[in-house]
């Protein structure tokens, strides 16, 4: 039963230290430990009185940890922290909840937790894309899978890229990170006309600013 209480207990504190990280702007910014510390005092303890919380979190994802203080990372902190937060197991503990919580709750539902549930949902059985490197390893088995499975010949419409990763990934991003995947001579963005080339299939395709449309990735490398 103990092992239990324990494990609740440290679950609780764990989500009450990524809501404080949270408030006190940690994806934008580096708390200081005293900030946490301060934040986190219960029944005469700090942060400090539950060992391995901390590292667990880093290793987790959640968090960055410096000498300086503390970062919660974003997507995988948020998504931790919203997940804890409508877990049914989790509640202030006492009868009065510190005026910061409070608020730090009210704050977190009005602003953030219906846009972390959209964010976290899978597409396609998979989740949001958050990074160029995954973005990079993404688009190349797309491209592989496309090349091969429609006989291709080594140059693939941007646009059926595009629309094969779908809402994984912003159309900002998507232009962004493709064109970075070029610069690092990964892909070669081909001029050309496309059969059946209507407007949306011209829209979901790249055009570069100064260079002009780009319809077809071929795979350099």
């Amino acid at each position: 039963m103990g092992s239990g209480k324990d494990s609740l207990q440290l679950a609780k504190t764990k989500t009450r230290l990524l809501l404080a990280l949270w408030d006190l702007g940690g994806t934008q910014q580096e708390v200081k430990k005293r900030q946490i510390s301060d934040k986190m005092k219960s029944k005469g303890k700090n942060i400090t009185g539950y060992p391995g919380i901390l590292e667990e979190l880093q290793k987790d994802g959640a968090i960055t940890i410096s000498k300086q203080g503390y970062s919660l990372t974003s997507p995988k902190g948020l998504e931790v922290l919203g997940e804890s937060l409508r877990s049914s197991e989790f509640k202030f503990e006492g009868t009065i909840v510190g005026t910061w919580a409070a608020n730090a709750l009210v704050k977190w539902i009005s602003q953030i937790d219906v846009a972390v549930v959209k964010t976290s949902v899978p597409v396609n059985g998979k989740g949001a894309i958050a990074s160029y490197e995954e973005f990079k390893s993404v688009v190349l088995e797309v491209y592989d899978k496309l090349n091969q499975n429609y006989n291709l010949n080594d140059l693939v419409p941007i646009y059926r890229i595009r629309r094969e990763i779908g809402d994984r990934v912003s159309r900002d991003n998507f232009h962004e990170w493709l064109l970075e995947v070029q610069a690092n001579d990964i892909f070669q963005l081909i001029a050309g006309e496309i059969p059946d080339f209507t407007s949306d299939k011209r829209e979901d395709s790249i055009t570069i600013p100064g260079v002009g449309l780009r319809s077809y990735a071929k795979r350099l490398s």
